[in-house]
């Protein structure tokens, strides 16, 4: 599957958790929160560290959302994002988005190898602003050069 299909299967799902949400409302983290809440999505927080983000019940782990949820957005440091990916294993989900913006994101080889041995469809890499409609300016001139690399046509 391209990546570009397993983008729109994630951004198909109604309900998505965000694992590794911040707790600070100027972080980038709450900004793509912000923004997929705004867009109509059912938006879970998941970060261990925190019992509500922006007025939600905050999960410390993605096993323990319930009802569950059809995919999720991990916005960890890549040093985490195998765990997270090992939770989403346990708990069922389908989609998973290990995300890059500048830098190496969330995006780990170990994560992403336990995405593909668990049959869970995996975006490596990429920024959900880069495929949302009516983005910034800044993130369609990213997804422009992005889109144009191997990782992204592979």
């Amino acid at each position: 599957m391209t990546v570009q299909q397993q983008v729109t299967e994630f951004l198909a799902q109604e309900r998505i958790a965000i694992v590794g949400v911040s707790r600070d409302e100027k972080d980038f983290t709450r900004t793509i929160f912000n923004e997929f809440v705004k867009r109509g999505y059912d938006v879970v927080p998941v970060n261990p560290n925190a019992a509500d983000i922006a007025g939600q019940k905050c999960y410390a782990r993605v096993q323990e959302i319930q009802p569950p949820v059809g995919g999720v957005l991990v916005m960890t440091p890549p040093a985490a994002s195998e765990q997270v990916a090992r939770d989403c294993a346990a708990a069922g989900v389908k989609h998973v988005w290990l995300h890059r913006g500048e830098g190496i994101g969330a995006m780990s080889d170990a994560a992403l190898a336990v995405c593909q041995q668990n049959g869970i469809g995996v975006v490596p890499g990429f920024c959900p602003y880069m495929f949302l409609d009516n983005t910034a300016f800044f993130h369609r001139i990213h997804a422009f050069f992005r889109k144009r690399s191997a990782d992204y046509r592979n």
